[in-house]
């Protein structure tokens, strides 16, 4: 018999990734994600400011730090050519590459690559311990600089340190502690899946998605599917590329700038690796991939599986890779880990690297199929070419691609700080002019008033222009009224001819009254709420800072905003067309794109509807006979039980009176979840009381007022 006693505690708990309640409903609407960075995960709580403790930052202490760590090789894990460059460059790299544009989520931003499941994906083999080494900087400087910084900053001063003039740095990146859960890395459950495609074609990649492959930053460095073919793996590349914001010229400027220094680790079997940082043992202490048969460090380190360095001297900046490149015929070869790699069919035993830890030793150096891609591929040629020709415009293209790579889902400039931003602002950072504040904002109101708009007419202008802000990577809202704009303008959601009745008339004010149209629109919206208020017979001041500016088209890539249109919102009741996610769910996943919890979400949904701003005027979920009354009928109808609901169609629905048997309501699954899901349901409850009418105008001004700031930095 066994001697084991049984668990003390209910199984697992407490300390399962996964939740009964999922685990027991699959299907069911999970909220989770709307509170996991919540103030119970942070260490420091709701008191502490990055910002401020930015200001107490030695940057310049740091630096020297930062330069000195580089070279200061460890033997636990030896530095290959005495320097961590390379290491660091992969390490910020691949932390950044991870952002992509069709929701923001990803990138550098937060910090996530110290947690699951990034910390164990196999394209970050061994950059645990990148982390590690900076663990004394980390530690010295504690409070005053955040991991999600830190690894980015390690990248640039690798590069600094190395012979390149980089284009600037900025610190703000605020840390997260504890895994983002809310972004889909794609339904695989295996490492290197690829069950990610609507069908053969290469760019077929479905959305939001980026990588190629369950586990990977970019593409498969074999080639697609593990097999060598570089102009197939040039599809790859652009594709994945410019879904992370990258154009032609920068995907060859990084890819090759990336490439320039630095080595693949391939010698050795990657069978004897023991598990990723999440499955390893406790004694390893949260580090993963460790080879306990053999040395597994230094030459013997097994990461990506290919074998070599790239280019000559590859603790240099300097145009060697290019040189490379193009002065070798170049065949397959396998690594001593079993990769297809490349390697020359000839080569000086001069313009061979160096062995990592004997410099007596000279190695062949390799390319993977990414770099073939850039002489097979004709447009990543004739662009390899010109670098080649013109190394000075080459480092310059990639310094300026490295600042975009690593500050992309920063946000607007005014969220950087440090002595390094560059003074020069880029498109990319969707530049807004700081706008005017010494206006007479009770006057304006006023006039909004006179212009006989309807509360709906101004409270979904108002919704429309700041529904677009991302807490992803901060992108899109009121600030700007690039509403007004293209391709915004234009966007079917925002119901062009209702916006351009409204924009006209509110424009006039703005011009008038010496304020921007951005502070109009947001304005106009809390006019029309204050007036639904007081029709319900509560008097509300909704808070309002000025100086919001206006963006121009000169201002604005068009290009670039098109993953921001809504193709659906829950707020308005609308959907472009049918997904293969429920609306309901969509609904949760932009709500957590605003920053908003379930409780926020819940009392915007039904404030909305009773303020009759459904698109196209349509009734569903306007369960009122008060349309335009900011009043807590939503909830107080949806509770009802002397009403029941019957399915019309797919997604809608009838709400029949039980007495009767008349019709009194339609409704859509989004009106219905706050009915059906048991945690929603607590909170429509809340607000059905007839102790709580107050509370539920208090606490929609409250959300509304959140929305219309969420651009707002400080």
């Amino acid at each position: 018999m066994s001697n084991e006693k049984k668990c003390p505690v209910m199984h697992e708990g407490n300390t399962s990734a996964g939740t009964a309640h999922m685990a027991w409903w699959p299907d069911a609407l999970n909220l989770d994600i709307l509170h996991q960075h919540g103030p119970k995960t942070n260490p420091f709580g709701d008191d502490f400011d990055y910002h401020e403790a930015l200001q107490t930052l030695d940057i310049a202490a740091l630096k020297k730090d930062m330069h000195h760590l580089l070279t200061d090789s460890q033997a636990w894990w030896p530095a290959d050519w005495g320097h961590y460059g390379g290491l660091m460059i992969r390490m910020a790299w691949h932390a950044a590459g991870s952002y992509r544009i069709a929701d923001g989520r990803g990138g550098a931003g937060t910090g996530n690559q110290r947690f699951a499941p990034l910390n164990s994906w196999p394209d970050n083999v061994n950059l645990d311990k990148a982390r590690r080494l900076l663990w004394p900087l980390k530690k010295k400087y504690g409070n005053t600089i955040s991991w999600a910084d830190l690894i980015v900053l390690a990248g640039t001063i690798a590069y600094e340190n190395m012979g390149l003039k980089t284009f600037g740095f900025a610190f703000g990146r605020k840390d997260i502690w504890h895994p983002e859960n809310d972004i889909y890395w794609g339904a695989e459950k295996t490492w290197l899946g690829k069950d990610r495609y609507e069908s053969s074609d290469q760019t077929s990649l479905n959305d939001p998605l980026a990588a190629v492959e369950m586990g990977l930053i970019y593409v498969n460095p074999q080639g697609v599917d593990g097999k060598p073919d570089p102009l197939k793996t040039a599809i790859d590349i652009r594709v994945t590329f410019s879904r992370m914001a990258m154009n032609d010229e920068e995907t060859v400027a990084l890819t090759a700038g990336g490439h320039t220094v630095g080595k693949c680790h391939g010698n050795g079997q990657a069978d004897k690796l023991g598990p990723e940082p999440e499955a390893a043992t406790v004694e390893e202490q949260g580090l993963g991939w460790i080879n306990n048969t053999s040395r597994g460090i230094g030459r013997d380190t097994v990461s990506s599986g290919l074998e070599g360095a790239w280019t000559t001297h590859p603790t240099k900046w300097d145009n060697g890779y290019f040189y490379m490149l193009f002065n070798h015929e170049w065949e397959l070869q396998k690594s001593p880990a079993g990769a297809w790699q490349w390697e020359p069919v000839s080569i000086k035993e001069e313009d061979k690297p160096l062995d990592v830890e004997d410099p007596s030793k000279r190695c062949t150096p390799i390319m993977t199929d990414a770099d073939m891609a850039l002489i097979k591929d004709p447009i990543y040629k004739k662009i390899s070419e010109y670098f080649y020709q013109n190394p000075d415009y080459f480092s310059e293209v990639f310094a300026r691609a490295w600042f975009k790579l690593t500050h992309r889902d920063m946000g607007p400039k005014t969220r950087y700080f440090g002595p390094d931003v560059p003074k020069e602002t880029l498109i990319w950072q969707d530049p807004i002019p700081e706008g005017p504040k010494n206006y007479d904002i009770a006057a304006v109101k006023e006039k909004i008033k006179a212009t006989g708009l309807s509360v709906s007419e101004m409270v979904s202008t108002a919704w429309d222009s700041a529904r677009t802000f991302r807490g992803s990577d901060f992108r899109g809202g009121a600030n700007g009224a690039r509403i007004r704009l293209s391709p915004q303008k234009d966007w079917a959601g925002n119901e062009p001819e209702r916006l351009q009745k409204v924009v006209s008339l509110l424009e006039k004010i703005a011009k008038d009254s010496g304020a921007s149209i951005a502070d109009v629109i947001v304005l106009a919206g809390n006019v029309g709420i204050e007036t639904a208020a007081k029709a319900n017979g509560i008097d509300v001041s909704i808070p309002f800072a000025a100086g919001r500016g206006d963006a121009t088209d000169a201002m604005t890539d068009a290009d670039s905003f098109a993953p921001l249109e809504p193709l659906h919102d829950a707020y308005r009741n609308w959907t472009k067309e049918e997904y293969g996610v429920s609306p309901e769910k969509l609904m949760v996943d932009k709500a957590q794109l605003l920053g908003l919890t379930a409780v926020e979400m819940t009392v915007l949904i039904g404030g909305m509807r009773v303020l009759g701003t459904n698109y196209g005027g349509r009734n569903h979920g306007v369960f009122t006979d008060r349309e335009g009354v900011l009043s807590n009928d939503f909830f107080v109808n949806l509770t009802d039980m002397g009403l029941m609901w019957k399915p019309a169609s797919k997604h809608h629905y009838e709400i029949i009176d039980r007495k009767t048997g008349a019709k009194k309501w339609t409704a859509t699954r989004v009106d219905l979840v706050f009915g059906s899901n048991s945690i929603l349901r607590a909170y429509a409850e809340v607000y059905a009381q007839d102790d709580n009418k107050e509370k539920f105008v208090r606490d929609f001004v409250k959300a509304w007022t959140k929305v219309m700031n969420a651009d707002r930095v400080g």
